[in-house]
């Protein structure tokens, strides 16, 4: 008897080793951080709107030198990759000149994403401002995978216009002291806004003027 071996899983593993051992360009890395911070005082919003530092490590692993391999960077998209890819993806088509690499083509991994369907849903769902309940009972998620999948539609560089929900939860004022602390906060990582405004806010009103913030910013 044969034993049945599980091949996708094995292939998944080996270019995850891959992406273990090879390691991110340290010097690249470094020149795509700079020109991140120009391109946000161009832009006049946090470096992290731009693009995340898991982004960018990405990058500095993959080489993406034109805006359709940028937008298989994970927390990139194609949308975010039209709106603020061409510099960065110029900036490492000369550093790969320059420097004779070798682009991993084989580490370039293209995936046509298992929840695609529920996030088109969910952007249909808000233009149309369906209440957030109704759009996750009508999936049967939880609030949390509802709000998670927000995250990743607006990271990617989609706009999410909830503000109807928002302006429901928060006031004025409310909002203008969130807008603030993500404007000037140099992080984008939820856990250092939550310990940073726990006192005045609930969790899910952090998250989702997180997202709020974040669709306003993209430009």
């Amino acid at each position: 008897m044969v034993l049945d071996r599980d091949y996708d899983q094995e292939v998944a593993e080996i270019h995850q080793e891959k992406l273990n051992t090879v390691g991110t360009d340290d010097k690249l890395l470094s020149l795509l951080k700079a020109l991140r911070k120009r391109e946000a005082d161009k832009h006049g919003v946090p470096p992290y709107i731009i693009l995340q530092d898991p982004s960018l490590e990405e990058m500095a692993l993959k080489y993406p030198t034109t805006k359709e391999e940028l937008g298989q960077i994970q927390g990139v998209g194609d949308a975010k990759a039209k709106r603020y890819g061409q510099p960065f993806v110029n900036c490492i088509a000369d550093y790969v000149e320059q420097n004779d690499i070798v682009k991993p083509d084989e580490l370039v991994v293209k995936s046509a994403g298992s929840n695609s369907g529920l996030k088109l849903y969910i952007i249909q769902s808000v233009d149309r401002k369906l209440p957030f309940d109704d759009i996750a009972s009508s999936k049967g998620i939880s609030q949390d995978e509802l709000l998670q999948t927000m995250e990743q539609i607006v990271f990617s560089g989609t706009k999410l216009n909830i503000g109807y929900w928002v302006d429901e939860l928060l006031d004025d004022d409310s909002q203008e002291e969130l807008h603030d602390y993500f404007m000037e906060s140099s992080s984008n990582r939820l856990e250092d806004a939550i310990a940073e405004l726990e006192e005045d806010f609930e969790e899910d009103e952090i998250r989702l003027y997180r997202i709020k913030f974040y669709s306003e910013q993209a430009i």
